[in-house]
């Protein structure tokens, strides 16, 4: 039997399976990123996580050994592979970026490119000579274009502006006014930087900026098209360095997360990039059971 794990900040997905590859066992548990758990916690909760899954298997199932483990996981490379070193009985344990299963689903193991945008952003590519290349996921903190809280930071300082009278109000004034509660510049600025889990609550703003911007709403239209672009300028320039001499629109290229999937963001990507961007509905775990039927 094979495991498959994609541990992220806001869940840890597992799955099993059996020798034709098929899933037997599945389970969720919380986020294990062990920079917003702690390192502790992050171990803990894949220790338990894993427990849960072998003890989801029907009693019916024959005793077969773990020959292999493919842990996924967001946080630091080189906590992950102590972990993965440390865990017995499951067979050979390799350690990846959470960003691997994307380009799995995008590229099925040759050279190509996956962008994701979900609360973060990434960039993942597997170059001509098939090493793997990770660009962007800065966190919350210093970007990530092309995610949920990208997005709704942008929104935030627009709205701000027009609150304060210095821009003609929107729509996106209307939605931030809904999303905190509060009418006043002053008080929405406190509520988000007085806020336990500012970059969550800022993120969740996106869902709203995306269906304006569907429906046609310039300012919403215009914030995600700067969002996108800012993320596509940054593959345009992993692109130019790992294949030189390239036709670009020929290299696999895929887009997940609830961000960069929604028709509004595809849009405002697939006019202004030279790749020909394939929408990725799978989720992560099912790159990951993709991996592990290949590898």
């Amino acid at each position: 039997m094979k495991i498959g794990v994609d541990g992220g900040g806001t869940k840890t997905e597992l799955i099993l399976l059996d020798e034709s590859g098929a899933v037997i066992s599945h389970h969720l548990a919380p986020g294990c990123n062990p920079s917003i758990a702690g390192p502790e916690a992050a171990r803990q909760t894949l220790h338990d996580a894993l427990s849960f899954l072998l003890a989801k298997l029907p009693a019916t199932t024959p005793a077969t050994p773990i020959t292999r483990t493919v842990l996924c996981m967001a946080g630091a490379p080189a906590f992950w592979r102590e972990v993965g070193a440390s865990l017995q009985s499951h067979g050979r344990v390799d350690t990846f970026d959470d960003s691997v299963p994307v380009l799995e689903l995008a590229a099925a193991g040759s050279p190509g490119i996956a962008l994701h945008g979900g609360t973060g952003s990434f960039i993942a590519a597997r170059a001509p000579d098939g090493v793997l290349h990770y660009a962007g996921g800065l966190g919350w903190r210093f970007g990530d274009p092309g995610s949920g809280y990208d997005l709704g930071r942008r929104t935030i300082a627009r709205a701000l502006l027009e609150l304060q009278g210095w821009q003609l109000q929107t729509r996106l004034t209307t939605i931030l006014r809904n999303h905190t509660g509060l009418t006043d510049s002053r008080a929405i600025t406190r509520f988000f930087y007085q806020h336990a889990e500012p970059n969550r609550q800022i993120a969740a703003l996106a869902p709203a900026v995306l269906r304006l911007a569907s429906e046609g709403d310039p300012a919403a239209h215009q914030i995600v098209v700067e969002s996108c672009t800012d993320l596509l300028r940054l593959s345009e320039a992993v692109l130019t360095k790992l294949f030189a001499g390239w036709h670009l629109d020929r290299i696999p290229a895929g887009v997940s997360g609830p961000v960069l999937s929604h028709p509004a963001a595809l849009a405002a990507m697939q006019g202004r990039s030279s790749l020909t961007l394939r929408p990725l509905p799978e989720a992560p775990i099912e790159g990951i059971r993709r991996m592990l039927t290949r590898l």
